[in-house]
């Protein structure tokens, strides 16, 4: 069982100091694609953060109870992305049910979701480094949360650059991955923290 100060090492460590997208480079698609608007990019965050961290639980759960019982570990990047095929179809029907505003607004980005590497490579994660169920699910939602810290952070920069004078050749997609390039910069100082 883990204590609580390694369970907040674990949070600060893999939201901010791993920081998925800025550290690692996963889930790169999203983080540049639905980056224009803040609202959007919360909402995407909050999609990705209800998906990871239930990823996370479920896969974990799976993990040690079906397929280390069975002697089939080596089904689980199936079986991880099945789980979370299934999880993103469900939050996409509630999205287009619920809030029909947001789940137009996310548009090819929500089913996306199934194929974000962020994703797998947290379940992945929490088998790799020997995670218990409860370390996996902090895990999750620490990454997911850096995640949404990161995405929401890009759009509230490109909405500010949106009214500025950039030279032709930095407009739209240059000047996007400039400035994620240089948001990178920043979180290495976050490095130092643990």
């Amino acid at each position: 069982m883990e204590s609580v100060s390694e369970l907040l090492i674990l949070l600060i460590g893999s939201s901010l100091v791993s920081n998925v997208v800025l550290s690692q480079f996963l889930g790169l698609c999203p983080f540049l694609g639905v980056s224009k608007k803040t609202n959007t990019a919360l909402g995407m965050g909050t999609a990705v953060i209800f998906v990871i961290t239930l990823a996370s639980a479920v896969a974990g759960v799976i993990y040690k109870y079906v397929l280390q019982r069975f002697q089939i570990e080596y089904l689980q990047t199936i079986v991880f992305i099945l789980v979370i095929a299934a999880l993103v179809q469900f939050v996409e029907m509630f999205l287009k049910k619920a809030m029909p505003g947001l789940y137009k607004a996310l548009g090819v980005y929500l089913p996306l979701i199934t194929t974000n590497c962020a994703v797998l490579g947290v379940a992945l994660t929490n088998v790799q480094q020997e995670y218990g169920i409860v370390a996996g699910i902090v895990n999750g939602f620490a990454t997911a949360a850096g995640f949404t810290i990161s995405i929401v952070i890009l759009a509230g920069l490109r909405e500010k650059m949106a009214n500025n004078d950039v030279p032709e050749s930095f407009r739209g997609m240059p000047m996007v991955l400039l400035t994620a390039g240089l948001m990178a910069i920043a979180f290495c100082g976050f490095s130092g923290l643990l």
